[in-house]
Order: C-alpha cells, then sequence, then structure tokens
C-alpha cells in the first residue's frame, strides 16, 4: 500500500490508475472507478461525479480501497475483489472456484437467444439446454430474454455449481419465474436423460483448452479453475466432444447446437461436430473482436426422436 492513502476520490483514482498501468493491468482506469464504486457502495457513474468533484472519501474507504488495488495490480481478477461479473444486462455473483464469463461468450449466448426467440414465435415455447453452466450466465441470458423459454442448467464441479446456485436464486423472481431455469449438477455427458429428442438449443461454453496452451492473462492461468479452462486430450477437445455427443442425444430433429471454442479450433470443431454425426454442415461464427469462437450446427432433420420424446417434451412446457 502507498505511505500516503490518497484522501480524496480523485486523487485516488489518478493513483489507482497510474499503480495499475505500472502492474500491467489492461483497463486500468476502468478498474480503478470500479474498484472505488465497490469501496463506496455505489455504482460507477455516481463514482466519476464524486471524482470530478474530488470528495473527500469517508474514513476507512479510503485503506480498504488501497488494499484492492493492490490486490487488483498483483493481477487478482477485477471480478474476485468485487464479487461480481458483468454478462450481457446480468450483474452475476463470481469468485474464487468458477470462471468468470468473458465478454466474447456473450456472442455465443446470442446465439443461443436468437434460435430460441424464433422457436417460442413458431410454437410458443421453447426447451433450452446449457451445458457446463458454470456460474449460469448462458442459462441466465436465455431466462431472461426470451419470455417462453424453460432452461436446464447443468455444472458437475461443485464450487461452480454452488456459484450457480446462488445466482439462479437471485434471478428468481427478479426477472425469472420460480422453474424456468432448472439447474442439474451432473456430468454434461450423460445428464438430462429425460430429455432426450426434446431440445431446441444445446448451448455450451465447455473446457477447450489443449493441456501445453496456458493463458496470458495471469488472471486466467492463476485464478480461473483449471478444470474450467483445460478440455482434455491432445488438442483440448476431449471434453468438447462428450457435449457435442450429449447434444446429437439431447436435441429434436431441427434443434440447434452453439459450442464456444477457442480461435485455433475452428476447423477442429467442425470436424468434431460431423464426427459425431446426426448434424448437418457445421458453421464457424465470430465473436465481437471478429475472431472465430464458436461452432454452430442443426441437428439433422432425418434424425430420430426418443420414445416419449414428444410427450416429455409436452410435458416440460405448459
Amino acid at each position: 500500500m502507498p505511505d500516503v492513502v490518497p484522501a480524496t476520490s480523485g486523487a485516488a483514482v489518478r493513483w489507482a490508475t497510474a499503480r495499475l498501468l505500472a502492474a500491467g493491468v489492461p483497463s486500468p482506469r476502468v478498474d480503478a472507478e470500479s474498484l472505488l464504486a465497490h469501496a463506496l457502495g455505489v455504482d460507477r457513474p455516481e463514482t466519476r461525479r464524486l471524482v470530478v468533484l474530488d470528495r473527500a472519501l469517508p474514513d476507512g474507504v479510503a485503506v480498504r480501497f488501497a488494499a484492492d488495488v493492490e490486490r487488483r495490480a498483483a493481477r487478482q481478477p477485477l471480478q474476485h475483489l468485487t464479487g461480481v461479473a458483468a454478462f450481457r444486462h446480468l450483474e452475476l455473483a463470481v469468485g474464487p472456484g468458477v470462471f468468470v464469463p468473458r465478454p466474447e461468450t456473450e456472442q455465443v449466448a446470442q446465439a443461443a437467444i436468437d434460435e430460441a426467440v424464433r422457436v417460442v414465435a413458431r410454437e410458443g415455447a421453447a426447451v433450452v439446454v446449457d451445458l457446463c453452466t458454470g456460474s449460469a450466465a448462458i442459462a441466465l441470458a436465455v431466462a431472461t430474454e426470451v419470455p417462453g423459454a424453460r432452461v436446464h442448467a447443468v455444472e458437475l464441479d461443485a464450487a461452480a455449481h454452488g456459484w450457480a446456485a446462488r445466482n439462479v436464486a437471485a434471478a428468481t423472481g427478479d426477472g425469472v419465474a420460480d422453474g424456468v431455469v432448472r439447474l442439474v449438477r451432473g456430468d454434461a455427458r450423460t445428464a438430462l436423460r429425460d430429455l432426450d429428442g426434446t431440445v431446441d438449443v444445446v448451448v455450451s461454453n465447455p473446457p477447450y483448452v489443449p493441456p501445453g496452451a496456458v493463458p496470458r492473462d495471469p488472471e486466467v492461468a492463476d485464478h480461473d479453475p483449471a478444470v474450467a479452462l483445460y478440455g482434455l486430450g491432445d488438442d483440448g477437445l476431449e471434453v468438447p466432444r462428450g457435449v457435442t455427443a450429449a447434444a446429437a442425444r439431447l436435441l429434436r430433429a431441427g434443434g440447434l447446437y452453439v459450442m464456444e471454442h477457442a480461435e485455433v479450433q475452428a476447423a477442429a470443431a467442425r470436424a468434431m461436430v460431423a464426427a459425431a454425426g446426426g448434424f448437418d454442415a457445421a458453421d464457424t461464427r465470430d465473436d465481437l473482436t471478429g475472431r472465430p469462437r464458436m461452432v454452430v450446427a442443426r441437428r439433422s432433420a432425418g434424425a430420430g426422436t426418443p420414445a416419449g420424446g414428444r410427450a416429455n417434451r409436452d410435458r416440460l412446457i405448459p
């Protein structure tokens, strides 16, 4: 911590921005304002107003703020320090033990949302499955943005499942009706057998990093759980292959599969979907930065529906 803790909001943000810049933090000013907002218990627009006015900081705030700035300079994730992560219009609780959702995954969610909207417009309701849900970011984005969608979210890891349960509980009654999101602790490869052949959209941001590819950012390499990063196998696609097989099992004929991957895995991801069988030709779509980051494929029209599948779907959609 500095020898003299800045006593006003303007001085505090200027000091923190310089400290974080020197530490190599990619967005030092934004992070400085976010940490001060967290320390003050206000939003960032109010923080900016206080900075312009250079208001004195309340007792104890400056010390807490400076301590958080030092933790951020040591490359602890901003979201772990504030306890929340923004995802689309959501504010999710996150911390150690769960993958912090990234802006690029918002496009993966968008693909699932767009398809669910089309299905609801056509049929009045949609069944969506989010495999490897983590914090439940994608599941809750679909649930809150697509009236008429029923979402089933699966997470195996106990710590991540705990964070997902917290977020689902917080959303229930606050824009999400009770029962709209069903959270299941289980293996994404084998869970939700009761939905086989009935699902309109399967979406997933599974672990996919190859074993030798260590993430560059310390926030990811040192703080995101390895179970949420590394997809196993020489190519990092062992877990995604299991997720893809589950999607083929769950989807009805014509249903859509959307999965995030690394930009270097685009061709391999398309080949993985082709090898799974039962899908039309897979496409690669870009994220907001123009990088190829997701594979999208539709379940073949000739794909069979398990016995009782239609009845299960009718039971699940009120």
